[in-house]
């Protein structure tokens, strides 16, 4: 199976809401890495998985809606705990929408929130 990663990071900040997590409650900033990586069987007619400069444009467009943001803010997360999990999946549905091509089969986002904890999740396309 062909696998094609792309990698961005970027800061957010949010708390975390629905329990007592301490200093987690409270509004602090994240420096997120988020990795997306494409899987699929075969590749197009010109060698690719995946055009890796459409998938660079769809990453730079969702980092964009969250940097420098509060992520509890959004709609996305309003009225929810910001997880990194919860995160990761909204990333990867919006960046599966984003890049369906016919040899793409699956599409991990993996979301670190620092050097030793991250989140991922999934999609079969």
């Amino acid at each position: 199976m062909y696998q094609l990663g792309v990698e961005r990071d970027f800061i957010a900040q949010h708390y975390l809401i629905g329990g007592d997590w301490g200093a987690e409650n409270q509004l602090h900033s994240h420096h997120y890495r988020l990795e997306v990586i494409l899987q699929g069987e075969e590749l197009d007619q010109h060698g690719y998985l995946v055009d890796i400069v459409a998938v660079e444009q769809a990453l730079d467009e969702q980092v964009a809606q969250y940097r420098d943001h509060t992520l509890n803010d959004l709609p996305p997360f309003r009225g929810l705990n910001p997880s990194l999990e919860r995160f990761a999946r909204l990333l990867c549905e919006a960046l599966c929408v984003r890049l369906q091509t016919p040899n793409l089969r699956q599409i991990t986002v993996k979301l670190w929130e620092n050097e030793i904890a991250w989140a991922s999740y999934t999609l079969e396309v």
